[in-house]
């Protein structure tokens, strides 16, 4: 876990307004949940015998002996929340929601035990034009972000549970005549979570998995017919992908369409928003059948991407520094920035404290990024001015009244 230090957070603040005006524009609502919740509802929906749950999730026990877990995912618990608070039955609900997930495992670049997401579910809808939308969502952010030139769209169909059924047993008669030549991890997901293997990044399991049966052959008619529609949506938008049939989840509540984005910027740790549908989650616990969708998207890599980058449009610090050459004019300085924060709320003013000299003051100004130095000193008192110094404009300094400062700054910002 780490501490996300000043210089960084404006890349946070960045992506994090673009994130919620985009979602805004679509009609999504946020959500916000607590971080502690009952071990149960992951053992549930994530699985006893996946990584997350045996090795990765932080649980403790309370002062009343119930099992808690820091929330190592945010998909369960927006479906706990809808179904607690009525969300969701006979209803379309277009949630999202940010904020730290926990899980134990090692770090690497982009990958922290803390870490941050923002998550976007919708309920209610089995077509596959939400499927679509949520995948045009998250190509509007890269375009807004800069970032659509770093990822790539990848997509499958996990059809429906019946028919992976049918192809779950098939993969695992091929894989198991070459388990001898599986890593570790494949050998026990064989067992456990066979689909999983199809996900590996082992080099010599992926040569296996090559030719193992492909996912599409077994397809039911009706996933096909959906992935089909999916697509043509994503054509007709102009939306490249690359349908790719080992993307998989090893859930057993994920059905129909699956997608990720990846980079190739960022080393192994390449996806930076992975989504699919979900429809069998909200009645596995306790809900009504609710057909459902989501994407999440992880906001330490996509900081990592923007911070690559010299042309992000990161907000200054300060539009304005105030510059107090003595003590009537300290005294004067923080009343005439009162004054101002009254009359532009929107103004970002940084006025000098702590005293020092011109220079140093003037250095400080320079290094708050602001556009406008507002120097007071005892000759500005004395006419009732104020200077203001261009620090970022070959434009000469000048003198402005006072009870016009106002109304010459709100022309500038």
């Amino acid at each position: 876990m780490r501490d996300i230090l000043p210089e960084e957070t404006p890349y946070w603040h960045y992506l994090e307004s673009v994130v919620q005006e985009t979602l805004a524009a679509y009609g999504y609502q946020e959500i916000r949940f607590p971080i502690l919740e009952k071990t149960e509802l992951f053992k549930r929906s994530i699985g006893e015998v996946t990584d997350i749950v045996e090795k990765e999730m932080y649980t403790f026990g309370d002062r009343n002996g119930d099992s808690l877990t820091l929330r190592p995912e945010g998909t369960a618990v927006c479906v706990r929340a809808g179904i607690e608070n009525g969300l969701l039955y006979n209803q379309v609900k277009k949630m999202w929601y940010k904020g730290p997930m926990f899980r134990h495992e090692r770090p690497q670049k982009g990958r922290y035990r803390q870490f941050h997401q923002v998550g976007v579910e919708v309920f209610g809808l089995q077509g596959p034009d939400i499927d679509a939308e949520l995948i045009l969502i998250t190509r509007r952010l890269w375009e807004k972000l800069g970032l659509l030139s770093n990822v790539r769209l990848e997509l499958n169909t996990l059809g429906s549970p019946e028919s992976r059924a049918v192809y779950r047993e098939k993969l695992i008669e091929y894989l198991s005549a070459h388990e001898s030549a599986l890593d570790e991890d494949s050998r026990k997901r064989l067992k456990t979570n066979p689909l999983r293997v199809l996900d590996s990044k082992n080099r010599e399991t992926q040569k296996i998995v090559a030719d193992a049966p492909n996912m599409l052959d077994y397809m039911d008619e009706e996933s096909k017919l959906h992935f089909r529609q999916l697509k043509q949506y994503l054509d007709d938008a102009g939306v490249d992908y690359i349908v790719n049939p080992r993307l998989v989840r090893g859930l057993d509540y994920y059905s129909k369409t699956v997608f990720e984005w990846i980079t190739d910027d960022l080393g192994a740790q390449g996806t930076v928003c992975a989504g699919g549908r979900f429809d069998s989650l909200v009645e596995y616990l306790g809900g009504k059948a609710t057909p459902a969708i989501g994407f999440a998207m992880g906001l330490e890599r996509l900081i990592a991407l923007l911070m690559e980058r010299d042309n992000t449009p990161l907000p200054s610090q300060a539009d304005c520094y105030v510059v107090l050459a003595g003590d009537e004019a300290q005294r004067k300085g923080l009343q005439l920035a009162e004054s101002l924060h009254n009359a532009l709320p929107g103004l970002k003013l940084l006025t000098n404290c702590g005293g020092g000299s011109f220079k140093v003051q003037m250095k400080k100004a320079d290094r708050s990024g602001a556009r406008l130095a507002l120097i007071i000193g005892d000759d500005e008192i004395a006419n009732n001015e104020i200077n203001v110094k261009y620090l970022r404009q070959d434009q000469p300094q000048q003198a402005v009244s006072t009870n016009k400062l106002t109304e010459f700054l709100s022309g500038i910002f």
